[in-house]
């Protein structure tokens, strides 16, 4: 393979395993993993923290927005526990953005547009050296535009409940699997069709419906591709 470093743009539906993907492709080819979705949700958990949304869910936009100056987020490899960390004002959250609290709400504080261009600038900044491999929503539409190689990755959304089930009920959280459908659900239509950079496939994506592949069978698939695209 080429020594040549591109940037690796990793879009598409929520609890497709994207991040999980997208690590093993980083470390697969010595490259950064950033989790653009992680900067979301730390921002969301910011949020929660400091008495942002009402008893109702409902989020007090503008004093999200003036406090955006304020929140810092940044990610660190864990040698210990083996796992990059997100960190929200020099603290590790990586835990705390992963509940179900955050993740129902981490859609309306993204559709928001000056969070979305806050949320770009610093990825794009992430991203001047190449030799990144960033997952999120808008990876390959908005924030790198150029990237070499960009994947849109779906699944079935049944697929999906049952990863995200898995996934929460591992870290002992007590969740039904109707409620994470339906916040699976919710978070498609929201991203979808938010008016700041919604959900789209880039036109110079390649689609990868992983519903009934490993991540060894992915990874596969993406050293062909990538091979095919070095060799350009």
């Amino acid at each position: 393979m080429s020594n040549r470093k591109v940037v690796i743009a990793v879009d598409g539906y929520s609890s497709c395993g994207k991040s999980t993907f997208a690590k093993a492709i980083a470390k697969k080819l010595g490259y950064a993993y950033i989790d653009s979705g992680a900067m979301y949700r730390a921002t969301t958990l910011y949020g929660l923290q400091n008495g942002m949304f009402d008893a109702n869910g409902v989020l007090n936009a503008p004093k999200l927005i003036a406090a955006l100056p304020h929140i810092s987020i940044t990610f660190r490899f864990n040698g210990e526990k083996q796992r990059n960390e997100t960190f929200l004002n020099e603290a590790c959250v990586e835990d705390e953005i992963r509940t179900i609290a955050v993740a129902d709400k981490v859609s309306r504080v993204a559709e928001i547009g000056e969070v979305r261009e806050q949320m770009v600038r610093l990825q794009q900044q992430m991203g001047k050296e190449k030799g990144i491999v960033m997952d999120g929503r808008d990876i390959g539409t908005v924030v790198f535009p150029d990237a070499e190689f960009k994947i849109f990755m779906t699944a079935d959304p049944l697929i999906r409940a049952q990863r995200r089930y898995d996934e929460l009920k591992a870290k002992g959280e007590e969740v039904d699997i109707n409620e994470v459908e339906a916040n699976i659900r919710q978070r498609d239509h929201i991203d979808e069709n938010r008016e700041v950079s919604p959900l789209r496939k880039a036109s110079d994506a390649f689609i990868l419906d992983n519903s009934h592949m490993t991540v060894e069978e992915q990874m596969i698939w993406v050293e062909e591709h990538l091979n095919r695209i070095l060799s350009n």
